[in-house]
């Protein structure tokens, strides 16, 4: 095992490194030619930095799948993992260990090739400054940390949820360099910097998955394993590739570029390696899964060597693109500050047709939006198959929220959201109001609790059985408690506008997105523990919740009424009128984005102010009569049991006053959930 796995190991490193070198040579990354006046790092800064970080992305893929093969692929032992699982996070911690190192060696390399000063020549301070205060050398100590992170979870226990963490931070560490370099000061960054960081998690997790098969291959349920990654690479296929046209489209600009640049035949040449992966993984579903179940293992070695050889080349050329020039039309023109500071030139005056005609797609809404509409509409077709009914009220609810959450982020009104303080509340509004609310009205929880199947190995994790977990957990159940979630709420919605936060999460893709993401979980986590349906923390009476939603209407209003009042614009503290450089942008954003045809800065925002104290009062009473209805409801159902109670009792000779006070003494011990068949899974569940 030990020399196919040497073998298999010294193939890849081979053909990464030819890919890499013919690359690099081929679309012009590398060039040892000095010419006079203009610094330069030296040939060993230009040939050690794409060496680097190929070794870098090759150890993080690595401790990608090592951590989801012991996580999610693997059978566990009860509530660890089994000894192949804990063989796998050992080398796991190994490969974030060299992960990191490479990271922090890239930081340095980084910065001898901006300043054009080789290794030997540079100095500590300039290291640290790039490190702490460029948004690249940044990204690279973000990432070192997390591969450090992902060292100690590897060796922090042997339980499921801790291999599950290490292999959420992993991935969560190939991220942050996404969010820099070519996607990031490329025009539509809200389509370069998402699909890419899509493209770079899904390969990782695709290469690495079938990296980490390869050291466990002979598990004793091995086809099971394999089983399961193939379904993991299906998916993973489907991303890279839908992202990766995306990425590319956005960066060549035209499509002859696709065949008259260097950068675009290295595209071509990653798409062919693409196709060819994909149609050894058809092999793999096709002929080496069915012999693997009839009791083959040596079918399965071969052929994936090969699939990673070829993905290895492939990982070879990806990090020559990150060092080659994009095909630029007009090399010599002058870049619009502006344009590079939002990504896409700014709107003209608003009107009906560019609020929802002129679009602005961001590829992780819209993948969001269609993943949720995919899975829901499965399960619900799966109920239907098996006989089970489910409330199109819900489905209704559930699609109208993904729809009206892509609407809000991808068409014109984003653009607008960006240059005016007044479109950017609305955009707050709907997406922490009235989205959460349709999402929690489609019960989404209860449906994958019985639309999900269990795995045919009681050893093995599914989706179902992760869910569950994570509904179960003290940290959910603590998250859940109504002033938990209506703090959360109330100190982010105060916390962004008066604390100073609104100009450096704009500034920023990753903060941006964050931003909007944090609206739409911190509304549902709100409107979850008012109205939800789905299992978790045992409910509050009505009357304690009513409380809680007349509280969170008090400060949306009490905000909206001293946002109103205000004299002080968020923010608005340059010098000048002109837009400033993007590295000088730390507050302000409205101030330095503020278009000519719009009124003033205080009175737009005066503007938003009435808008948000106006649009949070609509969402506030549906749920208000939702809350009213479901006390009536539950005082219904809770006479007509002691009703039924009081009956069988006369009849059997008990005295009513005795049965109506034990009654009401069971009523306060039980739970009048809304919706009893939601809180837990029903026997009748999917198998």
């Amino acid at each position: 095992m030990v020399r196919a796995e040497v073998k298999t190991a010294g193939a890849v490193a081979g053909a990464s490194v030819a890919a890499l070198i013919a690359a690099l040579v081929a679309g012009g990354a590398v060039d040892d030619a000095v010419l006079p006046g203009l610094p330069s790092p030296g040939p060993v800064t230009e040939w050690a930095l794409p060496a680097v970080t190929m070794l870098a992305n090759a150890a993080g893929v690595l401790a990608v799948g090592l951590t989801i093969t012991a996580a999610f692929l693997l059978p566990g032992d009860g509530p660890s993992v089994a000894a192949h699982g804990w063989v796998a996070l050992r080398r796991a911690g190994a490969a974030a260990l060299v992960w990191a190192v490479a990271s922090l060696a890239l930081v340095v390399l980084t910065v001898s090739d901006v300043l054009g000063v080789p290794v030997a020549r540079l100095s500590g301070a300039a290291v640290v400054s790039f490190a702490t205060s460029i948004s690249q050398g940044q990204a690279l100590l973000v990432q070192a940390g997390l591969a450090l992170l992902v060292v100690v979870l590897s060796r922090a226990g042997v339980s499921r949820g801790v291999a599950a963490a290490a292999a959420l931070t992993a991935m969560a560490a190939v991220l942050p360099p996404a969010f820099t370099g070519h996607a990031a000061s490329a025009g539509d960054h809200q389509l370069a910097v998402t699909s890419l960081a899509l493209h770079v998690l899904s390969a990782s997790a695709w290469v690495g998955g079938l990296a980490g098969l390869l050291t466990v291959r002979r598990h004793r349920r091995f086809a099971g394993t394999a089983a399961r990654y193939s379904r993991l690479a299906l998916a993973c296929f489907v991303v890279a590739a839908v992202s990766g046209v995306v990425n590319a489209a956005v960066r060549l600009e035209h499509w002859p570029a696709l065949w008259t640049s260097r950068y675009g035949v290295l595209v071509m040449l990653k798409v062919l390696a693409l196709v060819a992966v994909g149609v050894a993984g058809a092999a793999h579903r096709g002929r080496t899964l069915p012999r693997l179940r009839a009791g083959a293992p040596y079918a399965f070695l071969r052929l994936a060597a090969g699939e990673l050889v070829v993905l290895g080349a492939t990982i070879g050329l990806a990090v020559a693109l990150s060092r080659s020039p994009t095909p630029d039309e007009d090399p010599l023109a002058r870049p619009d500050p502006l344009v590079e500071l939002l990504g896409f030139t700014p709107p003209g005056p608003p009107g009906a047709a560019r609020m929802l005609g002129d679009p602005l797609p961001d590829m992780f809404f819209l993948t969001a939006a269609a993943a949720g509409i995919a899975c829901y509409l499965i399960g619900v077709l799966r109920l239907r198959r098996a006989g089970h009914t489910w409330p199109l009220s819900r489905t209704v609810s559930w699609l109208a929220g993904l729809l009206l959450l892509a609407a809000i982020t991808c068409l014109g009104v984003a653009k607008y959201a960006y240059v005016l303080f007044s479109v950017h509340m609305v955009q707050h509004m709907v997406l922490s109001m009235a989205v959460p609310i349709l999402l929690v009205g489609g019960a989404p929880v209860t449906l994958a609790l019985r639309a999900l199947r269990r795995p045919a190995d009681p050893q093995v994790r599914g989706a179902r059985e992760w869910l569950l977990a994570v509904t179960h957990s003290r940290a959910l159940r603590g998250l859940t408690h109504p002033l938990v979630a209506l703090g959360i709420n109330v100190v982010s919605l105060y916390g962004l506008y008066f604390g100073g936060w609104l100009g450096t999460l704009m500034r920023y893709h990753l903060g941006h997105l964050a931003m909007l993401v944090h609206f739409v979980l911190a509304g549902y986590l709100l409107f979850g523990v008012l109205i939800g349906v789905d299992p978790g923390r045992r409910r509050l009476p009505a009357p304690l919740l009513l409380g809680v939603h007349f509280l969170a209407m008090a400060a949306h209003a009490f905000f909206g009424f001293v946002l109103l009042q205000s004299t002080t614009v968020i923010g608005a503290d340059w010098p000048s009128a002109a837009p400033p450089p993007p590295f000088d942008l730390a507050e302000g954003w409205f101030a330095a984005v503020h278009p000519a045809w719009a009124s003033d800065l205080l009175t737009d925002q005066r503007l938003g102010a009435g808008l948000a104290w106006a649009f949070g009062e609509i969402p506030g009473v549906i749920v208000l009569l939702l809350l009213v209805r479901r006390w009536i409801r539950a005082d219904e159902r809770e006479q007509a049991r002691v009703d039924r109670t009081v009956a069988k009792s006369v009849l059997a000779g008990t005295s009513r006053e005795l049965v109506t006070t034990n009654g009401h003494a069971n009523s306060e011990a039980g739970d009048d959930h809304p919706d009893r068949d939601a809180r837990e899974p029903r026997p009748d569940r999917l198998r």
